[in-house]
């Protein structure tokens, strides 16, 4: 029996009541975790990401004594996917390559699938999965541009409709620390907050040269990175993560960005995005978080979270105010990244109802979107321009070359240039 301060604890730290009552109900089946039985699983994007949330996966169901079996995976390129094929023991049939290897996902027989391609392609991707019935989890962040943000909040009301559990790669949800945070936020043990700073300030991750031969599409789909119409730029690729937490810890998102960025010595083999972003988020009531993030080489990193309360101070996880009384949440890993999948499996061989963060990832990523454009444009961009204000230049602004045309085998190079702000017009079509 969950009383009444557990299910307090549960929507202060944004834990379904599902989720928690899927963990009793089946933990009383088996002596040694979870449900026992089978669960088949798809993974579309068999890079590194993808990889690694498959082992997450797999390492998720050892948990709860569920046994995985792998179904069909995906990838544009037959060198990716033919790696994980080999290392889970497939079947010709059950491996697939090229930008349209997504479909033959959909039309398997997976209950559940894995994303993790570049964020550009997951809107359709996901669309194509939740159309099929799959349950999904999905890497951050899941667009580009204000349509494919839009289209994942749309896509995740038919998931609902079809009772389909839907989980995002913003681990930090699913960390215990976090989620004890959370809910002493929500407690008020620093009171309202006030103010603060989101960061993500490091080098310069990777970079693939284009190599003699290579199509626009393999060489974007393989340096998507270094490119804002494959990754949507670093503060939406990587800085999502804070803004997601900024969201999460103050309950509600920003209403109008206004920010700066550029490209100082940006050192990449191709690629037109931004080496810094510092960006002013109003989040209305007088609330301003200030984002930063930086991928420049040699320089102080830092990344985290700061937020001053009017009775106390968080820092990330920790948290500095009154002592109030909270239960801690209930979680079987230490690692945000295996919990989540905890989740997943709970959620989706559980009772009641469904998780479904596919708003919430959206909206983090509409977030990053509107800083984005921002520091590009030089202009005020507020949120309703990019989620409701039709009229807006930036409500349907979409990044080319798009998923669909990748399929098509029309994809044509972007600018290289990094964005001018100032330029409104001559950019617009960049975001």
């Amino acid at each position: 029996m969950i009383n009444n301060n557990r299910r307090h604890f549960l929507k202060s730290a944004g834990i379904s009541m599902a989720a928690l009552s899927s963990v009793h109900i089946m933990g009383a089946q088996t002596s040694g975790g979870i449900n026992t039985s089978k669960i088949k699983a798809a993974l579309i994007g068999c890079g590194g990401r993808g990889t690694g949330a498959l082992k997450n996966f797999h390492e998720a169901a050892k948990l709860l004594g569920i046994e995985v079996e792998v179904v069909a995976v995906a990838d544009a390129f037959k060198d990716k996917v033919s790696k994980v094929a080999k290392q889970y023991n497939l079947k010709p049939n059950q491996v697939h390559a090229g930008f349209d290897a997504y479909h033959k996902v959909a039309e398997s027989d997976a209950e559940v699938v894995l994303m993790a391609t570049p964020p550009n392609f997951r809107p359709i991707h996901f669309a194509a999965c939740i159309n099929a019935g799959k349950h999904v989890f999905v890497e951050k962040p899941v667009a580009v541009d204000p349509p494919g943000a839009r289209k994942i909040i749309e896509m995740g009301e038919v998931a609902k409709q079809k009772g389909l559990t839907v989980i995002a790669g913003t681990q930090r949800r699913h960390d215990r620390k976090y989620l004890e945070a959370s809910a002493k936020i929500k407690e008020g043990a620093v009171g309202e907050i006030l103010g603060g700073v989101i960061s993500w300030n490091m080098g310069v991750l990777w970079m693939n040269s284009r190599k003699p031969g290579m199509s626009n599409a393999e060489f974007l789909a393989r340096n998507w990175l270094n490119f804002t119409e494959m990754s949507g730029d670093h503060i939406v690729e990587q800085h999502v993560h804070q803004i997601d937490v900024a969201n999460w810890y103050l309950g509600r998102t920003p209403k109008v960005f206004i920010g700066f960025g550029g490209c100082a010595r940006r050192e990449i083999a191709g690629g037109n995005q931004f080496d810094f972003f510092s960006v002013d988020m109003d989040y209305g009531d007088g609330v301003h978080i200030h984002s930063q993030c930086r991928q420049i080489a040699g320089c102080y990193n830092r990344v985290g979270e700061f937020f001053r309360g009017s009775e106390g101070e968080i820092t990330g996880s920790r948290v500095k105010g009154k002592s109030v009384n909270i239960e801690a949440p209930q979680v079987k890993h230490s690692s945000g990244m295996i919990q989540e999948h905890v989740d997943l499996l709970c959620s989706i061989r559980g009772k009641g109802e469904p998780e479904n963060r596919a708003k919430l990832v959206a909206e983090a990523t509409m977030g990053a979107i509107g800083g984005r454009i921002a520091a590009y444009t030089g202009k005020v961009i507020r949120w309703t321009d990019l989620m409701d204000n039709k009229k807006s230049p930036f409500y349907n602004l979409t990044l080319s070359p798009a998923a669909i045309s990748f399929e098509k085998g029309e994809v044509v190079m972007p600018n290289e240039l990094p964005a001018v702000p100032g330029q409104e017009k001559k950019w617009r079509e960049r975001g």
